[in-house]
Formats: structure tokens, sequence, C-alpha cells
């Protein structure tokens, strides 16, 4: 790939695709020259505020054009973006500011509030605040006022703090901003990520290797959709990776089509498949049950979709079965981290990929799997932990010299990701997922693994969702405690019922001894599911001598 910045990227895909839509908005097209000025305006605006190469500007903004905008234009300020969680609290907010040391921030006017009570102990300088119409036609802007569909929040205007809207308007089109001090090896944005540690981790992601990680996992794509023609519906947030990888890369390498949802409403995403015939879709495994359980999935056509893909998390073999009868069209899955920029492994078109399979490794990624504890390699088809590397890779965390010591491992000279996550690979070199090295039980001398145990809950045809934990006993080291959801409307199913079902698919020291019914399970914001939040609730309901409730096992739902 030629040498260039993000930003250079885009503006190359905006000069040879002026009026061709970038973005679809809530019924809106924004073509590409529209979107150039606008994030021109914002990086000259920066710069005229004195962020300076490498300063970290932190996004604080839910998927819309603003976001691109804000991002687009702090890279071509040469600054650092930090994208956030527009949901995010004060605590978060603040965490992720100090330690990021971020000089200016984009928000809405409804989280304005937040921003205003972190700033005095921040290094938070400007503050650019936007409401989420602002750039829809004024017509639909007064309607959804006059309708009182659009939230607004209170601000406080100042030199300091300016809304997004008055800057684009007294810079239309005046001024552009290059990134004549920025070269494509050094940082575009930093992304926090989650894991085992009580606060997130920045993840330092270059130019270069941002837009090499795109390319390489957007041309598996480009074998059903050719370049330049595909619409994308934006499945995941934007400061996730999957979200970026699919959804920027998309605008800055192949001058597709993106339509963007503000935040996941089931009804206005299948709206959204329909009117704009789009291509590709992708997100989470959840995503895609809940368009399948979706009560009113049969008034839309969604026969326009091509490629649909699936990561975040490990694709249940029932949900890909019952998408592909549905529809005619196959989940492509994939596997990858924040510390990889995405993918390390994908299933291709046109490839039969074996049953919970995560596909295949990547031609510009090398694994390694180990135990690990020795870190030594385990032959082919045993299970170990997954390490990871590249050229180029990220090599660390921001400002978290212990985490990185224990996440980034030299072998042989050459630097290693260690993902923590248990898998193997066949002797065709298909990776299987088999679980979260943290998230193994130990049931008398036997190392569990509670995805799987999940997954054969999951194929029960009244469970939703469920989250397999251990639960520590002298006895036997950990019993193995399952927390279900079922459908809203199963009645009657008993725990006993369900214990049997699993004694039927699993090996007998595989079968939960315990099982409880809830409403809902503990996601990250990206869909995850957080068995850590389970396991706290079981220590501290042990610790209060609630033992029997602990292991009680379940009556019947309802």
């Amino acid at each position: 790939m030629k040498p260039m910045t993000i930003g250079e990227a885009f503006r190359g895909q905006a000069l040879l695709n002026p009026g061709k839509p970038a973005l679809f908005f809530l019924g809106t097209s924004y073509p590409y020259k529209r979107i150039l000025i606008w994030a021109e305006a914002t990086g000259c605006y920066l710069r005229e505020r004195g962020i300076e190469p490498g300063d970290r500007v932190m996004i604080y903004l839910p998927n819309s054009p603003q976001w691109v905008i804000a991002w687009l234009g702090t890279l071509m300020a040469g600054a650092v973006a930090v994208p956030v969680t527009p949901i995010y609290t004060p605590r978060d907010l603040e965490y992720i500011a100090t330690d990021s040391g971020s000089r200016a921030i984009f928000c809405m006017d409804t989280n304005y509030g937040y921003v205003a009570q972190v700033r005095q102990g921040t290094r938070l300088e400007s503050v650019i605040y936007t409401n989420l119409a602002d750039l829809l036609p004024f017509w639909k802007r007064a309607l959804g006022w006059l309708l009182d569909k659009v939230p607004r929040g209170k601000v406080t205007r100042g030199k300091d703090s300016v809304p997004l809207l008055s800057l684009l308007r007294k810079r239309n089109g005046h001024g552009k901003c290059h990134e004549e001090h920025t070269d494509w090896e050094e940082n575009a944005e930093i992304l926090y990520t989650g894991g085992t540690t009580k606060f997130p981790k920045g993840v330092p992601i270059t130019h270069r290797l941002f837009l090499e990680s795109a390319e390489e996992q957007l041309r598996v794509g480009d074998l059903l959709i050719p370049p330049g023609t595909n619409v994308v519906l934006q499945g995941a947030p934007l400061f996730h990776i999957l979200g970026q990888i699919f959804g920027m890369g998309a605008l800055c390498l192949r001058g597709d089509s993106v339509i963007l949802l503000p935040r996941m409403n089931l009804d206005g995403m299948m709206e959204a498949i329909k009117v704009h015939k789009a291509l590709s879709i992708f997100g989470v495994p959840a995503l895609y049950r809940m368009i399948l359980e979706h009560d009113r999935l049969d008034t839309y056509d969604l026969s326009s979709l091509k490629y649909c893909f699936s990561g975040g998390d490990v694709m249940p073999p029932e949900v890909a079965n019952r998408w592909k009868q549905r529809f005619g069209v196959p989940i492509y899955q994939g596997y990858g981290a924040t510390e990889t920029v995405g993918g390390v492994s994908l299933s291709f078109p046109g490839e039969t990929t074996p049953p919970q399979s995560m596909g295949r490794v990547l031609p510009h990624k090398v694994v390694k799997i180990v135990d690990p504890e020795t870190l030594e390699e385990v032959e082919r088809n045993n299970v170990g932990e997954l390490l990871v590397r590249s050229e180029p890779m990220v090599c660390g965390y921001w400002n978290k010299p212990e985490e990185t010591k224990e996440a980034f491992v030299e072998i042989e000279g050459k630097l290693w990701y260690r993902t923590g996550d248990m898998v193997r690979m066949d002797e065709y070199g298909y990776l299987y997922f088999v679980d979260r090295t943290v998230d193994t039980i130990k049931h008398k001398g036997y190392r569990v693994s509670a995805s799987e145990i999940e997954a054969v809950l999951q194929e029960h045809p009244a469970v939703i969702g469920a989250c397999v934990i251990g639960v520590p006993d002298p006895k036997v080291g950990e019993r193995i405690k399952a927390l279900v959801v079922l459908k809203q409307d199963v009645k009657g199913l008993s725990a006993y019922e369900l214990i049997r079902w699993c004694r039927e698919r699993l090996a007998p020291y595989k079968v939960p001894q315990h099982i409880e019914f809830r409403d809902m399970l503990p996601k990250s914001k990206v869909g995850k599911l957080l068995r850590r939040e389970v396991r706290g609730e079981e220590k501290k309901r042990l610790e209060k001598g609630k033992w029997e409730d602990v292991l009680e096992v379940g009556g019947k739902s309802g």
C-alpha cells in the first residue's frame, strides 16, 4: 500500500467520488465532497485552537455524520483521536481524558453536562458540541423539534465551548488543512478496551496499521461485492474497532456508502436496509439473534444483503443456521481484537468453513498457540493460548507499562500479543475458539469451557441467552453454574429439564449442577457477555454467607 495518512486516503476517495453518497443518516444522504469540506473545516479549527500534531482529541459522540467529521477532522489536524462510547459516565470520561491527556473533546449537547463536570480535573481546553439533528435539512430539524423527537441538552457557550454547526458554517469551503506534519507511522488514534483490569487500557493505532489492517479485511468482502459499489449498514459503534474497520475503512479505502444509525433500533435498521438496498451488514452475534427473533421481521425486505459478517463474540451455530435458512446467505465469521486492529482470522466466501470455526488466519497475521504457563507451542489440534504478531503491530498500551508487560511478550526476538483466548487449530489451518483463559472452569481436575456449555444451552429452543461460571467449592474446585434467559413466551420450563438437555449433549463433567433463571445478562457496550460481573455477584453472595442461594437449582420458569 502507498504510504499515506487516513485523511489523505479519505481525501482521495472524495476527489474520485465527489457527488456520491458517503453517508446515509436518518433518511438524508451526505456526498463525499460535503463530508470532506466539513472535515477539513474541523481540522483547521482545531489547529487554530492550538491543537498541535500528536495532541489527543476525544470523540464522545454516537454514530452520526458528526462522528465521521470529528474523527477525520482530528486526523487532518495531525492530532490523535480518542473515540469513546457516548454513554460513558463522568467517572469513565474523566479517567480516559486524564489517561490520554486529551486537550479537546467533541460531545453531544445531551452529554455536555458530563463534560462540564470533569473539565476542571483534566487538560480539556476546548469543547465542540453538537445536537444529533444539526446536520439534517432544516425542515427535518424543525419537524423533529415540533414533534419533540430530538433530544436537546443544556450547554454553556463561550470561547472555549462552541457549537460544531457554527464553526462549519463559518469556515464552509474556506481553507484546507493538510497533514503536512503527519507521517503514516504516527498514531492516528487511541482506542480504549476493557479486559481483566479495573480500568480501560488505551491501544495506540497508527495510520499505517489501521489502513493496512482494514485493507486486508475488506479485501475478503470484495470477493462478493466489487469495491466502490457496496452499501454498508453500520451494525457496530464507530468507537469500536469492528465498526471502524468495516465503516471508516469502507469510506477511506473503497469509496462505498455507509448507513449510520444513532442507536441500534431494529425497525430503523431493517427499514434502512430495505430503503437503501444495503448489500453488507456486520455486528456481534447478538444482533443477528435479535433480528431473527424480531416479531415484525416479516414486514421488511432484507433480500438485498449479500455479505453478512459477525465478530466480537462466538456465533452460536443455531443462529448461523437459522440465518442461512431464512435469508439464503451465510454469516461469515471472524476473530480479532482491538490490540490486533481487528481481524486475525476470517471465513472466506467460496470456501466451506467448518462449523463453529473462526476461519483461517489472514495473510499478514502470524499466530502461535502455546501453553499459557510455559509459552511452549502445543501440537496441532491441541488447545492453547493464542498469540498474534504482525508487521506493523500494536506494541503496547498507552501509559500502562505493567499491563503491557503482561499482554505483550518477546519470544526469540519477536514481539507477540497474548490474546488471553484458548483456541485450537485443525490440520487445515482453521481456528476454533475454546474459551477465555480467565473463564475456564476447573471442575474435578478438568478444565471446562464455559463457552461450550453456553452454546449447548442456547441451542435449546426456549433459551435466548446463557452465561456459565464456576462457583468456588472446596470439594471439587468449582461447581458449574448456568444463568439462563428464556424467551418471553416460554412458561413452565424447569432447570431439571435444561440439565437433562445438557446431559444428552455434553460429557458428564461438563454438565451444569445448578441453573438460575434471569431476565437479562450483563453485556458490555458492544454486546459481549460480561462473565466477570456475574462471578463478582456470586462472590459477594458467598461472602455474605448465602451459600445455599448460590448453589440452589432454579425452579420452573414463569
